[in-house]
């Protein structure tokens, strides 16, 4: 498949995020599609993760595409479009939760909270331990949204601390500082499964609660 404004060539003809940026402002249709096909799986884990709730995630995947289409003439390649484009997505989620937390709602269950992807398998923990992802899963949710942002970039999805910072505005020291302090809130709330798997019952310390979350992503190679 050609884009009107991507010349030809290069490995395997395959135009690259910021050809299709530049497709799509130039006027081809379908490059914004081609990128939205690309990373929609990606972007719709970290909204899920971060809003915790299916449909307020949908929602802000949406808003953030619809966001994202309409200003990609202002994209300027200071940063990756992956990290322009969950910029956008984080920012989202954090407006509508923002205004849930103004406007509180009771949700009805929905039966698949636990399916963080719109389109294909994503590796499920085995049966027995399905009881304790679902304690993980929400210890993240009851932490403040700054946290569980922080959290789901860096510990979920893998992304360093810089790219963290530049995805929500905030500096590198605020990334670290946010991690920190959600991972001690949850190594409160979660002690009791380190304490099961050791035979005891105590709670992990401080520098214990730094490590990073065991969410079965690999963590990005640095750029």
């Amino acid at each position: 498949m050609t884009f009107r404004g991507v010349s030809p060539g290069g490995l395997g003809d395959t135009p690259s995020d910021a050809d299709l940026i530049r497709a799509h402002v130039d006027g081809d249709p379908e490059a914004f599609a081609e990128l939205v096909r690309r990373h929609r799986d990606r972007l719709w884990a970290v909204a899920l993760r971060t809003v915790g709730d299916r449909e307020e995630a949908a929602d802000a995947v949406q808003d953030a595409l619809l966001n994202a289409h309409r200003n990609a003439a202002k994209f300027r390649g200071e940063a990756a479009v992956t990290t322009w484009l969950h910029r956008i997505v984080v920012n989202a989620c954090l407006d509508r939760m923002r205004r849930r937390q103004a406007h509180p709602t009771v949700p009805l269950p929905d039966g698949s909270r636990d399916d963080d992807r719109p389109t294909g398998p994503e590796p499920v923990a085995p049966a027995a331990d399905q009881d304790t992802v679902l304690v993980v899963r929400d210890a993240l949710a009851a932490l403040p949204f700054e946290q569980r942002a922080a959290i789901v970039l860096v510990d979920v999805q893998g992304y360093g601390v810089a790219e963290a910072a530049e995805m929500l505005g905030v500096a590198e020291g605020t990334i670290k500082s946010r991690c920190a302090r959600g991972r001690a809130r949850m190594a409160m709330t979660l002690g009791y499964l380190r304490g099961n798997q050791n035979g005891g019952g105590t709670v992990p310390s401080r520098s214990e609660a730094a490590s990073p979350l065991p969410t079965g992503v690999e963590r990005r190679e640095p750029r």
